[in-house]
């Protein structure tokens, strides 16, 4: 009965637009709390309190929703159709990750995911429930348990099947169903994630220091950039794709099947981006990811990719920028304009 049902579920996810299904236990995954715990003792969360605060539940799926006896991992695909590093030699635009090009991956998965789930609910009669990137849920573990993939080098998820180009969402439900093996990795020797990353962000194999990444750097990080790192992020502005982008099991990457991520952003003139005030990104950027930082971050990393620009003709965005209300535009904007002084 429950494979049949487990087998409806599958194709049925298929059909919605998920790239893969796997099902694990909620505690399939018992090294993730130790792991959590060296990260988080390390301090490679760096200014993200929110992995702390719930610790407990992210370390601990199981705890998350106790009644659970299955959960039910997906994979969407995300692939980009071109060379998501061709824009790092165009220095005078910027550089933003492809998984906010589209529209918000949030809003495309959940809304996925309600309607698999509420399906689910309908011929199983269990109690569901459902996460895609906004509660205290280590997916990438949960799916490694449920045989979608593994966590290469660079800790995120990839499959020798789906590349790494992939968003994930999970369905707890109170349903037993029938189990998958877990995935081992099969990263072998190789080390082009680690090998390319601009500012040596991972200490070792399988492991990230936050503080260093690109992509916490431009979303994260409030404030200052520290002085060592600024020069590195070149003109990514949003986000980094560098260590997805030259994983060789990428040549069996799906294609994405929802338009939603086709992209309409681009790469967007430095000299554009520097003028925006709140009410003009918050208009530019509606439906987007990006949206969520605030112009004020947003525009501090423009700063820095100006300053890493090389292009003096950048200057005047840079100088109108010198006594910004927020000190971290400001600051960045000082940074920048010695930066093309030294040309």
């Amino acid at each position: 009965m429950n494979e049949a049902l487990k087998q409806a579920l599958t194709a049925r996810a298929l059909e919605e637009g998920f790239s893969k299904l796997g099902i694990c236990a909620p505690d399939a995954a018992p090294k993730t709390a130790e792991r959590l715990r060296a990260f988080l003792a390390a301090g490679h969360h760096g200014q993200m309190a929110w992995m702390a605060e719930r610790e407990a539940w992210r370390g601990n799926a199981a705890a998350l929703w106790p009644e659970a006896r299955s959960v039910i991992m997906l994979a969407e695909s995300y692939t980009p159709q071109g060379d998501p590093l061709a824009v790092l030699a165009e220095r005078d635009r910027a550089a933003i990750s492809v998984y906010a090009q589209g529209k918000d991956y949030h809003d495309l998965v959940k809304r996925r995911l309600k309607r698999l789930g509420g399906w689910f609910a309908g011929v199983s009669g269990a109690e569901i429930k459902v996460f895609v990137d906004t509660a205290p849920v280590m997916e990438k573990p949960l799916a490694q348990a449920a045989g979608l993939g593994w966590q290469g080098k660079h800790s995120n998820l990839l499959a020798r099947d789906l590349g790494n180009w992939v968003f994930l969402g999970a369905i707890f439900t109170t349903a037993d169903l029938p189990k998958d093996p877990p995935e081992v990795s099969h990263c072998g020797s190789c080390t082009a994630c680690l090998d390319i990353c601009p500012t040596k962000a991972f200490p070792a194999p399988y492991r990230l220091d936050a503080r260093r990444c690109i992509s916490y750097l431009t979303i994260e990080h409030r404030g200052p950039v520290d002085l060592e790192l600024r020069a590195l992020m070149g003109n990514r502005i949003y986000g980094c794709d560098d260590c997805l982008a030259v994983c060789p099991w990428n040549k069996f990457a799906q294609s994405a099947k929802d338009l939603g991520y086709q992209p309409r952003v681009g790469a967007p003139a430095l000299a554009e981006l520097a003028q925006l005030d709140d009410a003009a990104f918050r208009l530019r950027f509606a439906g987007s990811p990006i949206k969520r930082i605030g112009r004020d971050r947003f525009v501090r990393n423009v700063l820095y990719a100006i300053g890493n620009s090389g292009t003096a003709a950048l200057m005047p965005q840079a100088v109108a920028l010198l006594q910004d209300a927020d000190a971290a535009v400001a600051d960045a904007a000082l940074w920048a304009v010695q930066r093309l002084q030294a040309l």
